[in-house]
């Protein structure tokens, strides 16, 4: 048995080897940038900040983990609770123990002047013996911000089925020509994100009303699929955005212990979790599948072995640096890292890193009107900075 395992890894390596040159990228090889700029502090006081989205020119709308919001004036640094009713689990430990649920990503549409959320859903639900039950779903919903409140709260869709599991909620939400696409984590459950019959593991598509659009998968023949799946075959997605060069959704998601990716959210599309996972292996060190890449599966954009822990990713479009027009800029955790990809045609011709090690594990980064790039990192004692030059 033993001996078979052995041939097994040597084979996986080998196949790994031959594919790692040509295709993975490794983020601890990337030049440090050329480009001059400053990092400075708009705010203190942000305990574990998820999401940043701008609903004006000059203030932003801030989702912490444990279930803050804030809005944040960008000229001041003045920061303003916003309330809310949002059903969220907590990430802590001290409701039910989700220690990567809670208040996740916010979303500012301008089209309607909603802003819709995702988050750990708390079903509320009392088990035998008078507990409450562990069980959650990642969940979106949208409200009005009156004054300094969250108004008019409507749960547009709660993942089914509910998992008893603390990890990859996902999640992040893009808007486009009043589609809402959204990205959910498949709560580490492996091959459920195989399964278009429920919705962790996924990229979902729906109206911003909450409606389906009847050009889903579902309505192309794929009558089992749930009619808000999209695309399957992920993991833990946590950045979305939509590209200037071809209108598509991309999403950035990360892999296990390698295997980090950027893929296109695409009707039909199956990136392959956990039949692959792009060159990652358990934690325990252990293959994930006898190949990286399969040819039934959709290629990402781009992967990283070894994982740099990919969250939020935009393409840049401002004054601010102009030499950045139109690359993506993509922000790390465990590599405490902002990363600019250098796009020309539609095509990745380079990579350099902006920062790292400057303000920890980055979260999320928001690009303002002037382009200047708010940022903020994942700690119980985070900031709000303001990159600029």
């Amino acid at each position: 048995m033993i001996k078979n395992v052995i041939i097994f890894s040597s084979m996986f390596f080998f196949i790994f080897s031959a594919y790692s040159d040509e295709i993975f990228s490794n983020y601890k090889k990337y030049d440090l940038t050329k480009t001059k700029f400053k990092l400075n502090v708009v705010t203190k006081e942000l305990d574990q900040p998820w999401a940043l989205t701008f609903i004006d020119n000059n203030n932003l709308v801030i989702t912490e983990k444990s279930g803050g919001v804030y809005k944040v004036d960008i000229r001041t640094g003045k920061k303003q609770v916003i309330k809310h009713g949002i059903q969220h689990i907590g990430y802590d430990g001290e409701s039910v123990g989700y220690s990567q649920g809670g208040l996740l990503d916010a979303y500012f549409n301008s089209a309607d002047g909603l802003i819709y959320f995702t988050y750990s859903h708390d079903f509320k639900e009392i088990m035998l013996g008078k507990k409450l039950s562990k069980a959650s779903s990642t969940a979106i919903a949208r409200g009005k911000l009156v004054g300094n409140e969250i108004k008019e709260l409507k749960v547009l869709l709660i993942a089914k089925p509910k998992q008893q599991s603390n990890k990859h909620f996902g999640s992040r939400i893009s808007i486009k020509d009043g589609m809402l696409f959204a990205s959910f984590g498949e709560r580490d459950k492996g091959m459920i994100a195989q399964d278009p019959t429920k919705h962790p593991g996924s990229i979902i598509r729906i109206k911003t009303n909450g409606d389906i659009p009847k050009d889903n998968p579902k309505f192309m023949g794929k009558n089992a699929w749930l009619p808000e799946i999209y695309t399957i075959g992920v993991r833990n997605p946590q950045g979305m955005t939509i590209s200037p060069h071809d209108g598509e959704v991309y999403f950035s998601n990360h892999g296990p212990r390698g295997g980090d990716y950027i893929g296109k959210a695409k009707p039909l599309a199956n990136y392959g979790w956990k039949d692959i996972a792009w060159g990652g292996t358990e934690y325990s060190g252990f293959s994930i599948g006898d190949t990286p890449f399969k040819k039934e599966y959709d290629m990402p954009v781009k992967t990283w072995v070894p994982s740099m822990a990919i969250s939020s990713i935009q393409f840049y479009q401002g004054e601010e640096f102009p030499e950045w027009q139109g690359d993506l800029i993509v922000s790390s955790l465990y590599g405490q890292s902002l990363i600019r990809l250098d796009y020309e045609n539609n095509v990745i011709v380079g990579e350099e890193i902006i920062f790292r090690d400057k303000i920890g594990r980055i979260r999320d980064f928001e690009i303002g009107i002037k382009g200047n790039i708010y940022i903020v990192s994942d700690s119980p004692r985070s900031y709000l900075w303001k990159l600029s030059k």
